[in-house]
């Protein structure tokens, strides 16, 4: 009799173990090093400026441009890690951000250094796709809103890292220095993860069960559970549903009756999400030089206000599990509109920076644990793309939001650009709340297609 290797279950029942350590470490550090790269932008732009190497226009054009390179990367993520897997897709765009990173630092002039942008942000949307859906692949349902928190830190310390690294570079070596550091980290990153396995969930749902199983031994082994030896009499042989599994599913099925409120909802959380970060984040250096502080001022409350990228996803790491993913989402989602709300009241140096520290936690809270939650509004076998559309909407969208903030902090002061940040988070957590999307492998099996319902056998009780 054919083993069915039945990869959701074992997964999900496994203790966490030195695989689980391993793998958080090396997805981490994928995290760290796009967060770096990604983040750096806010204090090389705001450096850019008294030297004349940039104006505002070009830093609009510069970020529009990582956003579109993002976009692509999170479309081209989700096709290529649901059609060829999850490892090779992981490891192409480390090594392509990597590489473009290093190169970026001897762009001549500013429309290089934007095109050189655009191609190395193609390879940063993908990692963000990829990380955290491996979460997703390999770690117990019961374990991974920690997980996703852990995640958030490591991306956490890219962003505040990225900030204070900024503080102390530019002004000594120049903002070419902070391109080196990220590409040749990212570039280590890639050399210490060419060894992680394939997800044992997509392997299973592609009809490549022998390998799905030798995937699943080891990862047992590592964390002291035995295999099973017969397959489980409640599953269907596997050469009953060989061919079924080995079917690729056309990104279409996003679209269809059963699954199009789960897409539009995940475009909803990611939208905003991202927004919400990329405006709090983006744009504070700038927001103080034009206030009337020094570059070395204003990166050093960017790096003190950037730590709560550090608090946030740590309040998840802890919390999450016992809360729950649904209710981090409506806490998180709710505190950042409400200090969004009275940041641009906070006129002494020390609020300023409580304040900004909380709002940045909060919002780092909301986009660790939105991105890491609407991977499960998806089966394994169009996980990816469901989480990669999402994700490419979302940075379509920020393509014009340079330009949205630039015109709203022209007429409007801080006041409107933060108010408006406030009032995204207000809808996206009412959406949230109402929407109660059930992600349980029991609702999953409803959409799967043919034959991926043997990887929806978890605890039906369970929510997102």
């Amino acid at each position: 009799m054919t083993v069915h290797v039945n990869a959701s279950q074992r997964l999900d029942n496994l203790p966490i173990g030195k695989f689980h350590r391993r793998m958080a470490l090396l997805v981490g550090l994928g995290l760290f090093f796009d967060s770096f790269d990604n983040t750096l932008s806010s204090a090389v732009l705001a450096s850019m400026l008294p030297t004349g190497f940039s104006t505002l226009e070009l830093n609009s054009l510069f970020l529009s441009a990582t956003f579109a390179g993002l976009a692509i990367g999170a479309a081209f993520s989700g096709w290529l890690s649901d059609r060829i897997g999850r490892g090779f897709a992981f490891q192409f765009n480390l090594a392509l951000f990597g590489i473009l990173a290093v190169a970026a630092a001897f762009a001549p002039n500013m429309e290089v250094l934007i095109a050189l942008r655009f191609l190395m942000a193609v390879g940063m949307g993908a990692e963000y796709v990829i990380c955290y859906g491996m979460i997703t692949e390999f770690f117990p349902r019961s374990h991974r809103g920690r997980y996703l928190g852990l995640l958030g830190i490591f991306g956490g310390f890219g962003v505040s890292l990225s900030s204070l690294v900024g503080f102390w570079v530019i002004p000594a070596f120049s903002w070419r220095a902070m391109f080196i550091i990220g590409g040749v980290g990212a570039l280590i990153a890639w050399w210490l993860r060419r060894s992680m396995p394939e997800s044992p969930r997509w392997l299973e749902s592609r009809g490549r069960h022998e390998e799905a199983e030798a995937v699943l031994q080891k990862i047992e082994r590592e964390s002291g559970v035995q295999s099973p030896k017969t397959s489980p009499p409640a599953i269907a042989s596997v050469a009953a549903t060989k061919d079924q599994q080995a079917e690729y599913v056309p990104i279409t099925v996003l679209f269809s009756s059963s699954v199009i409120r789960r897409t539009l909802l995940a475009l909803v959380l990611t939208v905003i999400c991202l927004f919400g970060s990329y405006s709090v984040t983006g744009w504070m250096p700038t927001f103080f030089v034009k206030q009337g502080m020094t570059v070395t001022s204003s990166l050093g409350f960017n790096a003190a206000i950037m730590s709560g990228y550090v608090a946030g996803p740590l309040l998840c790491m802890l919390l999450a599990d016992r809360l729950g993913r649904r209710r981090s989402i409506v806490l998180s989602g709710t505190l950042a509109a409400v200090f969004a709300g009275i940041y641009p009241f906070m006129t002494e140096p020390a609020l300023i920076i409580a304040v900004g520290f909380i709002l940045v936690a909060m919002a780092a809270s909301f986009l660790t644990m939105c991105l890491g939650t609407v991977p499960e509004f998806f089966p394994t076998a169009f996980r990816f793309r469901g989480g990669g559309l999402a994700q490419t909407v979302g940075r379509i969208c920020l393509i014009a939001s340079p330009f949205i903030v630039l015109w709203l902090f022209t007429n409007f002061g801080i006041f409107g650009v933060i108010l408006t940040v406030s009032g995204f988070y207000v809808a996206a957590t009412t959406i949230f709340a109402a929407a109660r999307i059930d992600t349980s492998d029991d609702a999953l099996a409803q959409i799967a297609p043919a034959g991926d319902h043997a990887n929806a056998l978890e605890d039906p009780k369970a929510r997102a």
